[in-house]
């Protein structure tokens, strides 16, 4: 339901209702969208269906592309072009489609040759392409990212791609509103991305159905830019259509001097700043979901099953199933324990790794990178390691 006028609102009904274009009867509404990020997955079939229809892009200038999910992590150095650096054929295909689409289109796009290349989702903050207050939409699900700034972003599927480069709207209907609110301090080396693995512990990872999740206390306001993104991306692991936090002076240091963010010391900055510092929840806007945690309870965080909710702390141990609620949650450990090969009363710290990933749009910024450098300084890879990998999330965090 749309918010009484004069009700006192949430982040999320601000931005949302700025960007209304028009709202029917029965809730359906059409909205604008401000940014548009297209990687080669979800982007071939919305192209070809412009084409067919004989559309051109709406915003090209509010459309930025770049090659993602199907890219090789292996050296650049003798990259001559797509067809020859790409081995796989399909991720080749369609490497080579976005190439021709970006062209036909006149879409900004970072290729492999180009070091602003990446992971959409870090891309878009360290360009400055995101902003406070915008609406920012993508073919991928963790899009809800770029909510760490203050912006509503979230996924969309193909079709929904094309509507979007066709008209710069989405037909959409309103969310509900859930509220995360972290306070008190935080243990050393607990990060981020253990304040939201046990957020979702405690809420499942169908908590947030339908909503759009705020986080915000004291430690959400502590957080870098970097951790915030961290969190606000696993929105979507608690079943959220999105999540956002409030942006404040660490958000707008963060933003300064960013190649498409306005320039410090501008009249659009200074309009940007006085518009940003507006959107933030006002003392009374009602939450559907309410859920307050303390941040002294958060220890390191790590999964043991086969799905988000299946947290215990690093000092913890595999759970028996046979102490679960019901007979279905039941099976489904027993399942669990039989896949990951792990035996219940099991000492986290006991169990051995096979293989190390550092990166994804998650983890894969330069703050990120610098933590997993000071606890591997001066070791090497263990003998039991098979395997341990690190892919930085764009060509200028890899600089």
């Amino acid at each position: 339901m749309p918010v009484a006028e004069g009700a006192p609102r949430t982040l999320y009904d601000k931005v949302f209702q700025d960007h209304i274009v028009d709202e029917r009867l029965d809730g359906t509404i059409l909205l604008y969208i401000d940014r548009h990020l297209v990687h080669e997955v979800t982007s071939p079939q919305a192209f070809e269906g412009l084409e067919k229809a004989g559309r051109k892009v709406r915003r090209p200038d509010c459309t930025l592309a770049t090659t993602d999910h199907n890219v090789p992590t292996t050296s650049r150095k003798n990259l001559k072009n797509i067809e020859t650096f790409v081995e796989e054929e399909d991720s080749r295909l369609q490497c080579m489609t976005l190439e021709e689409n970006v062209k036909k289109f006149g879409i900004t796009y970072f290729g492999l040759a180009d070091k602003r290349q990446g992971i959409v989702h870090i891309i878009g903050p360290e360009q400055g392409f995101t902003l406070p207050g915008t609406t920012v939409v993508c073919g991928d699900s963790h899009t809800s990212t770029h909510g760490a700034f203050g912006a509503l972003a979230f996924g969309i599927g193909t079709s929904e791609v094309e509507h979007v480069l066709a008209t710069q709207t989405i037909i959409t209907k309103r969310s509900k509103n859930m509220r995360i609110q972290v306070d008190g301090e935080l243990a050393p080396g607990v990060s981020s991305k253990d304040v939201v693995l046990y957020a979702i512990g405690k809420v499942g990872t169908a908590g947030g159905t339908g909503a759009v999740i705020e986080f915000c206390g004291s430690v959400i306001r502590g957080l870098s830019m970097e951790a915030r993104m961290s969190m606000c991306n696993m929105s979507i692991e608690a079943g959220a259509r999105a999540g956002m936090v409030a942006p404040d002076e660490i958000t707008f240091e963060y933003l300064k001097g960013r190649p498409l963010a306005p320039k410090p010391g501008t009249d659009e900055w200074d309009q940007a700043i006085k518009y940003w510092t507006s959107l933030k929840s006002d003392e009374g806007a009602k939450f559907d979901v309410d859920v307050q945690i303390d941040g002294a309870d958060i220890a390191p965080t790590i999964t043991w099953g086969t799905s988000p909710e299946d947290v215990v702390p690093i000092t913890g141990s595999v759970p028996d199933p046979e102490t679960f609620s019901s007979e279905v949650k039941k099976a489904q450990g027993r399942r669990m324990l039989e896949y990951m090969g792990l035996t219940a009363g099991t000492k986290m710290e006991d169990i051995e790794v096979d293989k190390v990933f550092i990166g994804s749009c998650t983890n894969s910024r330069i703050e990120d990178l610098r933590v997993a450098a000071q606890v591997v300084k001066g070791r090497k890879v263990a003998a039991n390691i098979k395997r341990a990998m690190v892919v930085p999330g764009s060509g200028l965090i890899k600089d």
